[in-house]
């Protein structure tokens, strides 16, 4: 649905949004709709029939009429089935392929948008975009599209058949209709105010579990069970005392209800019978039945239009939220830049500076000058904070200098199409990130065609057969959601594997071997040796041992470039990267 990021969602009425959406959609809700008015039709049918038939009766007209009636009425019952299908498949098959287009354009546009976007909005939040609000957007185009047009086909229908019956009677159910449905409706929204007080207890009561359950070792250590039960307690008791009370409101709601469209209905009834009785106006005993059916049915259908109300106001807001992110401005622009169809490795900082937008925060990076020639091993350290990360993501194009100028093999790469240029560029980030498949899978994402020979030699070449040849799947091994049935080396090594198969130009290797018992770091440092050789690589590494054996080491803080050398060079300055080995074990 590539026409879905097109519109202009920012002060656009959402309605106009919804129609916009479902602009191509529109012939099959025309034919759900029509089938609708058919296979509706014995609701509001139902009371005629019923009219004329007593009317044969009382009258002891031909008998023909009678089934004349009926057969009216069983056609258009039969006809539901098949229509009520037709109904589903046009009006729910484009609720849904709306929403499925939604998703696809909402994770399109996430690809799109910067890493500095995904940084300020969490990704829980874009994942209940993606699927909690497309999901409201959908229960609301369904909700509205039966119960609306249920409701909607009832009234016309069934105002049509009183006016084509008793006409007088119209002023009469213009005006008692809309007043029955005010007070169910007035007497619902006491019953909602109640739901919505349970509601909070409950989340009240879901918090103090969780508590509980989380600080359960604590409270064993100290023997604090009684006082933990005595939280949980109040919270139960509020919890039973506002459930009875909700159980209270909706029996009286129930009951009220029943007794007030009842009492109304009787009343109809009665007034209908007195007018057919005194004959005030030419009524028979057919409309008399005719217009107490038609009462409950058509304050039904207003009661329905008007519980409408918050499910609409739920799907609007859905849809403003999903427009947050469609017309997010934070895009990453590579259309119309020049494509990489190869790359040596050389990088070269001319006076870079990046600043996050915060006028009151300094630069994360200034005056950053460095140009690094292809195959070499360029190592940043500093303390936190330096813009050591920064660097990394500034050459990776995650994001753009906001003073200076980066080339890659001598061009700018701010006129350059990063898509292609990534694809000489690999990543191994400190937490390694798998997704639910086999090792396979992984190792290969994104290639396709990828012999086994090659997948093994990558793998060799990480460290990571070792392991892999012990599982019972082998290369075919589910590796579990983020990598969960591996340990953090095993996931590391695999992450080492993707990194070679696709053979990058220019390596970044963020923390590759922090958190990592000795054994895993030396197996992970010896594949990091085979994985660095030949090529351009940035380095970040927690432990400076790691990191001796870089071409240069590049000392940062504050953003700037304080020193730079090889470890012999730079221990012997004596100066800030002297300072940090001194301050780390040996």
């Amino acid at each position: 649905m590539v026409g879905a990021l097109d519109h202009r969602y920012r002060g656009e009425h959402p309605v106009r949004t919804l129609a916009y959406l479902f602009k191509e959609e529109r012939p099959k809700l025309l034919v759900a709709v029509l089938a609708f008015l058919v296979k509706h039709s014995p609701i509001w049918v139902l009371p005629l029939v019923t009219a004329n038939i007593i009317d044969v009766v009382e009258h002891r007209s031909p008998v023909a009429s009678l089934w004349a009636n009926t057969a009216v009425l069983l056609a258009l019952l039969l006809l539901n089935y098949p229509l009520h299908l037709l109904y589903v498949r046009c009006l729910h098959g484009a609720i849904r392929r709306v929403g499925t287009g939604l998703r696809s354009a909402l994770c399109r546009r996430m690809q799109h948008l910067s890493i500095g976007y995904h940084s300020r909005v969490s990704a829980a939040v874009l994942q209940t975009k993606v699927i909690r609000d497309v999901e409201n957007i959908e229960q609301t185009a369904q909700q509205t599209g039966d119960m609306g047009l249920s409701a909607l086909t009832t009234l016309a229908g069934g105002l049509v058949m009183v006016a084509f019956r008793v006409p007088a009677a119209i002023p009469v159910f213009l005006v008692v209709v809309p007043a029955a449905a005010y007070l169910v409706m007035r007497m619902r929204a006491r019953m909602r105010e109640d739901n919505e007080s349970f509601r909070r207890e409950i989340e009240k009561l879901s918090a103090r579990v969780s508590e509980m359950t989380t600080l359960i070792p604590i409270t064993r250590a100290h023997g604090l069970e009684r006082d933990a039960l005595h939280r949980v307690d109040g919270t139960l008791t509020s919890v039973l005392r506002k459930g009875l009370r909700l159980d209270l409101v909706n029996g009286s709601f129930g009951a009220l209800a029943w007794i007030l469209l009842n009492v109304l209905g009787a009343a109809v009834l009665a007034g209908s019978a007195l007018v057919a009785y005194h004959q005030v106006i030419p009524v028979n005993s057919g409309d008399v039945v005719m217009l107490s059916t038609f009462f409950p049915i058509l304050t039904s259908a207003v009661t329905s239009l008007l519980s409408l109300t918050p499910v609409i106001n739920k799907g609007l807001a859905s849809v403003r939220s999903v427009g947050e992110v469609l017309q997010a401005p934070d895009l990453e622009h590579n259309a119309g830049k020049a494509e990489v169809a190869s790359a040596r490795g050389e990088v070269e900082f001319r006076g870079v500076g990046f600043a996050y937008g915060d006028p009151d925060e300094a630069p994360a990076v200034k005056d950053f000058t460095l140009k690094v020639s292809p195959g070499e091993t360029i190592a940043l350290v500093g303390p936190s904070g330096a813009g050591k990360s920064t660097v990394l993501n500034l050459v990776i194009g995650f994001l753009r200098p906001t003073a200076g100028r980066i080339l890659l093999d001598g061009r700018d790469m701010e006129g350059l199409d990063l898509r292609t240029y990534r694809r000489f560029l690999s990543v191994v980030p400190q937490e390694s990130i798998l997704f639910e498949g086999s090792i396979r899978e992984n190792v290969t994402y994104g290639l396709t065609g990828v012999s086994e020979e090659r997948v093994r030699r990558a793998l060799e070449d990480a460290n990571a057969t070792e392991f892999i040849d012990r599982l019972p799947g082998g290369l075919d091994t589910v590796v579990g959601e983020r990598g969960a049935r591996l340990s953090g080396g095993q996931r590391q090594r695999l992450a080492i594997a993707r990194a070679l198969i696709r053979d990058p130009r220019v390596l970044i290797l963020d923390e590759a071997t922090s958190a990592l018992d000795t054994r895993s770091e030396a197996l992970i440092q010896q594949a990091l040796a085979r994985l660095v050789a030949g090529r351009t690589v940035f380095v970040v590494a927690h432990r400076l041992s790691t990191i001796r054996g870089a071409d240069r080491i590049v000392v940062m803080r504050d953003g700037g470039i304080e020193e730079v050398g090889t470890h012999e060079e730079l221990m012997r300055l004596r100066g800030v990267y002297a300072g940090l080995q001194g301050a780390q074990p040996a």
